[in-house]
C-alpha cells in the first residue's frame, strides 16, 4: 500500500479524507510525521496554496506529499470568499460560527445564491508535481440547517442534495458528492494507475 503524508493536522479533514479512501492508501498526517509548523498559505489562488504546502512539506521531509486548498465560491459576491474561504471573517484566524454568520449577512438581500466548493490537490510524487481538482454546485441557505460536519457545511446546500445542507445530509453522504471527495477520488486513481 502507498504511503502519503497529507499536508494537514486539521482533524476533520484527515478523518474525512481517510474515509474516502479507505485501505487503498496509507495516509500519515503532519503530526504524525512530527511537523508543528504553521505552513504558509500566502498564494492568491487555491491551486497556488496547494502546491505551496506540498513544496513545504516535499523540501524539508523529502516524502510524498499532498495537500488541498478549498475555497466557497459565491457567485453574488463575485467569487469570494475563494482563497480567504476558511479565514473569511478574521483575516489571522480559523472562526467557522463567525464566517457563516459574515456571509449570510453579505446575501441577506441577495436573490442569487448560487455558489460552488472547489478543491485543489497538489501531489508531489517521486519529486514531480501534479494537480486535481474537484468542484460541487449549490446554493447557500438562508438559516443555519444540521449538526454533521464543519466548516461552511450548515449553510451550503449541494445541487445532488435535494436541499439539505452538507450538515443535514451527514458525514456519508457528503464523503461520496463533495468537492474534496471529487478531488481525492481524481487522486486515488491516479495513484492506483501508478507503479508502487
Amino acid at each position: 500500500m502507498r504511503t502519503l503524508v497529507i499536508a494537514t493536522n486539521n482533524a476533520h479533514k484527515l478523518s474525512e479524507i481517510r474515509a474516502m479512501v479507505g485501505d487503498r492508501l496509507h495516509i500519515i498526517s503532519l503530526d504524525e510525521l512530527g511537523c508543528h509548523d504553521d505552513i504558509p498559505e500566502t498564494a492568491d489562488t487555491l491551486e497556488g496554496n496547494a502546491l505551496q504546502k506540498a513544496r513545504y512539506i516535499y523540501d524539508r521531509y523529502h516524502c510524498d506529499v499532498f495537500a488541498d486548498d478549498t475555497g466557497l465560491e459565491v457567485r453574488a459576491l463575485g467569487g469570494r470568499p475563494g482563497v480567504h474561504t476558511a479565514r473569511y471573517a478574521f483575516p489571522d484566524r480559523h472562526d467557522p460560527e463567525a464566517n457563516n454568520a459574515k456571509l449570510l449577512a453579505e446575501l441577506q438581500d441577495k436573490a442569487d445564491r448560487h455558489a460552488q466548493f472547489r478543491t485543489a490537490i497538489a501531489l508531489i510524487l517521486d519529486g514531480k508535481e501534479y494537480l486535481f481538482e474537484g468542484k460541487v454546485e449549490g446554493d447557500i441557505v438562508t438559516a443555519l440547517r444540521g449538526s454533521e460536519g464543519f466548516g461552511y457545511d450548515p449553510i451550503f446546500a449541494p445541487t445532488e442534495g435535494e436541499g439539505k445542507t452538507f450538515a443535514e445530509l451527514g458525514v456519508e453522504v457528503k464523503n461520496r458528492i463533495s468537492h474534496r471527495a471529487r478531488a481525492v477520488a481524481a487522486l486515488s486513481d491516479f495513484l492506483l494507475r501508478q507503479p508502487c
